[in-house]
């Protein structure tokens, strides 16, 4: 791949913030700025038609907004981030005015360029900068969490920034989609995307946990059609996580590796390649519920190798594309990849998937009532491996994906 060439005449705010780089199955990364000092990442599929070279976004934006601030529940001990900011983000626009698509005269989106897939800092996010922006568009975070022990620490009314970054994964330029309707190659690309931003992220002064995920559907609250997905990057190990942790240490650090000998032996498993299990989990909460491990223990996305990235593309398409088969339209669902923290438990949490979705019926979805959403005991209307034979069913009918 030949490097870009930077231009003289360009503004520092569209040049390339460094030289173009090549990552696994010859993915190229092509980092630059948004007009008001927000990182913008191109990531070109191997087989791209894209020229090297990238627009401008030549937006008067102004300044950025403020660093949400975190409040601890003393109840839980769970902090609770408090981004206003957010109210303002757009509500199911038109094509013509999509915000991930690329700019045009009329549309001043967030990407300036034609792209396979870009990511991009979120312009209004749950956790934000520390430090003001080389372009002095952010302003400087005003008490920033110490440490995990700092946020630990008992007491009531205590509050802190909501250090981290929030970054949106465009899967495509295409105004409506999701991951599962991506070609095998397209797939791949995000994988690489998710893979390089999570050492990125990780590497970020006080962030503890890096999180990519999908939302897809309006049940689910998804506010753009456009196929994208997002990575959160917290100041604190999150609670699901921590809970992980905990019974990690109760049950033993070879957890994941009994988990997924139990559910490979069971009647629950929907897939099965050399590298990933997917499966119903023997205690599913939702209706719809699918867990990806695998088969060797890593960390995170960093962790896989080639041969691990190339067989989740095509696999992770047919689950989805599956799962949208189960009913015959598509089906609103939460993605989401679970990573161990970034200094803890690295030996013994495992990256997994957990896909839920609240569709219970074909036109019938799971709400959750008091005993679930007020005290977290949940009832399972769907038995597991009920739910486990349809999806086996629905997967089956999916062609194997080749492009």
């Amino acid at each position: 791949m030949n490097t870009p060439e930077f231009r003289s005449d360009t503004p520092a705010a569209g040049e390339l913030a460094g030289p173009a780089t090549t990552l696994g199955n010859g993915v190229v990364k092509r980092p630059t700025l948004l007009a008001d000092g927000r990182d913008l990442i191109y990531y070109d599929d191997p087989d791209t038609t894209l020229g090297a070279e990238r627009g401008i976004d030549t937006r008067d934006l102004g300044a950025r907004p403020a660093t949400a601030t975190m409040r601890r529940d003393v109840l839980t001990g769970d902090w609770i981030s408090v981004a206003a900011s957010r109210q303002n983000r757009a509500f199911m626009p038109p094509a013509e005015f999509d915000p991930l698509a690329p700019q045009t005269p009329t549309n001043p989106s967030e990407i300036p360029s034609r792209y396979d897939v870009a990511v991009f800092e979120n312009k209004s996010p749950s956790f934000g900068p520390a430090l003001a922006s080389a372009l002095g568009t952010a302003p400087e975070a005003d008490d920033a969490p110490r440490n995990l022990d700092d946020l630990d620490a008992p007491g009531l009314g205590r509050t802190r920034t909501s250090v981290g970054r929030c970054e949106v994964v465009c899967f495509s330029p295409e105004h409506e989609g999701s991951f599962g309707t991506q070609s095998v190659t397209r797939a791949r690309t995000v994988i690489e995307a998710w893979a390089d931003r999570t050492a990125a992220l990780s590497a970020l002064p006080g962030v503890q946990q890096v999180f990519p995920f999908e939302n897809r559907g309006e049940a689910i609250g998804v506010t753009l059609p456009h196929p994208h997905g997002q990575i959160y990057s917290y100041p604190y190990i999150t609670p699901r996580t921590t809970s992980l942790l905990r019974q990690i240490e109760r049950e033993g650090a070879d957890l994941f590796a009994r988990i997924l000998d139990f559910e490979r032996a069971s009647e629950r498993v929907i897939l099965a390649g050399e590298h990933w299990t997917a499966f119903v989990p023997f205690a599913a909460r939702w209706p719809l519920e699918v867990h990806l491990l695998p088969n060797r223990h890593v960390a995170d996305f960093t962790e896989t190798s080639d041969a691990e990235r190339a067989e989740l593309a095509p696999l992770y398409l047919r689950l989805l594309r599956g799962v949208d088969a189960l009913y015959g339209t598509p089906t609103p669902y939460i993605a989401a990849w679970h990573q161990a923290p970034v200094n803890r438990g690295r030996d013994s949490a495992r990256l997994h998937l957990q896909l839920t979705s609240p569709r219970r019926a074909a036109d019938k979805l799971k709400f959750l009532a008091g005993s679930e959403a007020a005290m977290g005991a949940w009832i399972g209307d769907i038995p597991p491996e009920t739910a486990a034979a349809a999806l086996r069913d629905a997967v089956a009918s999916i062609p194997e994906v080749t492009e």
